[in-house]
């Protein structure tokens, strides 16, 4: 059967998860993850919680653990925890031993004393947070923040990890290491994860390549391409990364957790390293802003999935279309009008305003910018 070999035994993992969401929809879910009903219902069957990823294993040897602990191996499994995930605290180890099944789980303060026993503390203390002003979006994939974040060296070149949060769950759907920060590379990206999660309602980024061209002009055509998909792009305000501050916030956990904790070789141990990481990101690290529930247990695929081709845009009777010529060129009332180069070659519409010589220029769903005829200064 097709499973990803980046981690077979993941995906499995992460196939139950969703399978089991509600409202999930199970033949669906099956072609997205490339394998048959049959296999998809075995695994639901086999999957056991209490032993994670290992219930899905072909040949199982895990002996099953005895759900009382005497102290003394209490505190062992915190040593473990901590030396498998050197930046989590009290809290999140808490609440980690809880979800995976542990009885009498120690307060997250005793469990901070056993750390400093075990002299597994920094000593440092984070200050304490500012206030920003938060928002989230109401439902999974009804947003999704997306860009690179700041590229690093390995000992064969660099690396540019591409990510993208479900803002609603903070739930990773991308985490790839690339080579580069071209379109093409970021859309092959992309595809793959719009086929197994399916096509998110908006996109925020940011107004720089290869998501945009400038701050007036934030089309580019891997948007051009989104936006032909029916996703409505959204980008941030100039120098304000604040806008997309759960993805900062992620790329700081990624660095701490996984970048800076060893030496990478190149970028395919990039990303088997992202990987890995990622399914301890998404299904067992507690997450602070979400109460410390996991991302996965806020998370399900969306409806819409990837269409295998595109149709063309109907406008509407009442729409002025035009076909965008050379260098973002179109004429109207003897005028020529001036878009972004990326609609080359792609057909736009013009709608009419309350104001009298004023349209709206639109591509497919998504409004461009207003084009006044009566300046004179348009083309």
């Amino acid at each position: 059967m097709p499973w990803e070999e980046r981690s077979v035994m993941s995906m499995r993992e992460e196939f139950v998860y969703l399978a089991r969401r509600p409202g999930a929809n199970m033949r669906e879910l099956c072609r997205r993850f490339g394998i048959s009903a049959t296999t998809g219902y075995k695994w639901l069957r086999r999957h056991d919680p209490a032993f994670g990823e290992q219930s899905l294993s072909d040949r199982s040897r895990r002996p099953k653990h005895s759900p009382k602990r005497s102290p003394v191996r209490v505190e062992a499994e915190v040593v473990k925890l901590r030396q498998e995930h050197p930046k989590w605290g009290g809290r999140k180890l808490a609440r980690h031993m809880r979800d995976e099944g542990f009885d009498g789980v120690p307060s997250p303060s005793t469990i901070t004393e056993i750390l400093r026993r075990h002299e597994l503390l920094d000593g440092s203390r984070a200050d304490h947070p500012r206030q920003w002003q938060r928002f989230e979006s109401p439902a999974a994939n009804d947003l999704w923040q997306l860009d690179f974040k700041g590229h690093f060296a390995t000992a064969a070149g660099r690396c540019h990890p591409l990510t993208a949060l479900d803002d609603h769950s903070r739930y990773n759907v991308v985490l790839q290491a690339c080579a580069d920060e071209r379109t093409r590379t970021v859309w092959e990206a992309l595809q793959a994860s719009f086929r197994l999660y399916g096509l998110p309602r908006r996109i925020l980024c940011d107004n720089g390549p290869p998501w945009g061209d400038s701050v007036r002009h934030s089309f580019s055509p891997l948007t051009v391409r989104l936006v032909q998909l029916g996703i409505s792009v959204i980008h941030g305000r100039p120098y304000h990364p604040q806008t997309q501050g759960k993805l900062e916030r992620f790329h700081r956990s990624l660095k701490a957790e996984a970048i800076g904790r060893q030496l990478l070789r190149d970028n395919a141990h990039c990303q088997q390293v992202f990987s890995t990481w990622r399914e301890v990101y998404n299904h067992k690290r507690p997450h602070d802003a979400l109460g410390l529930a996991t991302p996965a247990s806020r998370y399900c695929p969306s409806p819409r999935p990837l269409p295998e081709r595109i149709e063309e845009y109907d406008y509407g009777p009442d729409a002025i279309v035009r076909r965008v010529q050379h260098s973002g060129r179109i004429t109207y009332g003897g005028r020529t009008l001036k878009l972004p180069k990326a609609f080359h070659g792609h057909r736009v519409a013009l709608r009419p305003t309350m104001d009298d010589g004023v349209f709206d220029a639109f591509f497919c769903h998504q409004r461009i910018f207003p084009l006044d005829l009566r300046r004179e200064d348009l083309d």
